[in-house]
């Protein structure tokens, strides 16, 4: 492949509306970013396809949003997963993290299923808009804990919007990742149930979205065939990208929130900090834990 071929290829999210202004759709290629995930949390190959959708749908709903508002998804399971986040800006930043990244389903069981991972639960979404002095949440159950069609209550839910949504992560046999992408569709107001309608069933006949990407089709084919036989006009692409703003600042910062005795529990040693999201980790010297020590003695009086 060429290094312009290459480049042509990477992640991205294309955003389309409906020439009549019926529907809008987005459609992301994820392939890289869950392989990020996938490499820094040494994920199982259930928690690739777990968090791979959650990441994947994130970016999808973070199409809808402007600038730098983001918006994050939490799955709380009782399953062996546990807990898996998800979250993502307008311009193209994802990051997102499982509580029990190397638990597997034993597949020999016959009736084991995806669902398993995280079993029983909630969904919380959580959208930072600009304006809004706290974040906008909405929690809703989990209904079959396979994050697509978690996702896809969500929006007819709290969201209330007709909605159609794709999410595929598909692995080679050696349990490297082979392709991550997915699909939204939205009715816009006004729009005639017929045309819906019609989506659905397009959406349930297309192949899926990895299979696709595997096959040589870019997001803007698979754009065309979602919303076929309806023509689409092109509002926006960007791209995509693991992305976390983690920094020395932000965990001196998350560690300063401690009260004085935790501090000073620390004090004498150095602290290695460790970002859920990305995996990265910092030390911070003793010397630095003391000043915050001594800065939060000083709040006491």
């Amino acid at each position: 492949m060429s290094l312009k071929e290459d480049f042509q290829l990477k992640d991205r999210l294309v955003k389309g509306i409906h020439q009549d202004g019926a529907f809008k759709i987005s459609v992301v290629k994820t392939t890289d970013v869950v392989q990020t995930a996938q490499e820094n949390h040494s994920l199982s190959l259930l928690n690739t396809v777990l968090l791979g959708k959650s990441l994947t749908a994130s970016m999808l709903l973070a199409s809808e949003l402007k600038g730098e508002e983001r918006i994050k998804l939490r799955f709380d399971g009782k399953g062996p997963v546990g807990m898996i986040a998800a979250e993502a800006n307008r311009v193209g930043e994802v990051r997102g993290y499982v509580q029990n990244p190397q638990v597997e389903l034993d597949y020999s069981k016959p009736d084991a299923d995806i669902s398993d991972g995280l079993g029983i639960g909630l969904l919380t979404v959580s959208k930072t808009l600009y304006n809004e002095a706290e974040p906008k949440t909405s929690t809703i159950e989990l209904i079959n804990s396979d994050i697509t069609s978690d996702v896809a209550h969500f929006l007819a839910q709290s969201e209330q919007v007709l909605s159609g949504i794709l999410l595929d992560v598909s692995l080679n046999d050696d349990g490297s990742l082979k392709q991550a992408g997915g699909v939204l569709i939205q009715r816009l107001p006004d729009a005639e149930d017929e045309v819906m309608d019609i989506l659905q069933e397009t959406l349930k006949n297309l192949p899926p979205v990895a299979d696709l990407l595997s096959d040589g089709h870019y997001i803007d084919d698979i754009m065309k065939r979602a919303s076929a036989p309806y023509k689409i006009k092109e509002l926006d692409r960007q791209p995509v990208d693991f992305f976390c703003r983690c920094s020395p600042k932000r965990f001196k910062n998350a560690l300063s929130m401690l009260n004085y005795q935790d501090l000073k529990d620390m004090e004498g040693e150095s602290q290695e900090v460790v970002c859920h999201y990305c995996g990265n980790s910092l030390t911070i010297p003793k010397k630095e834990i003391h000043d915050l020590a001594e800065s939060a003695r000083a709040k006491l009086n």
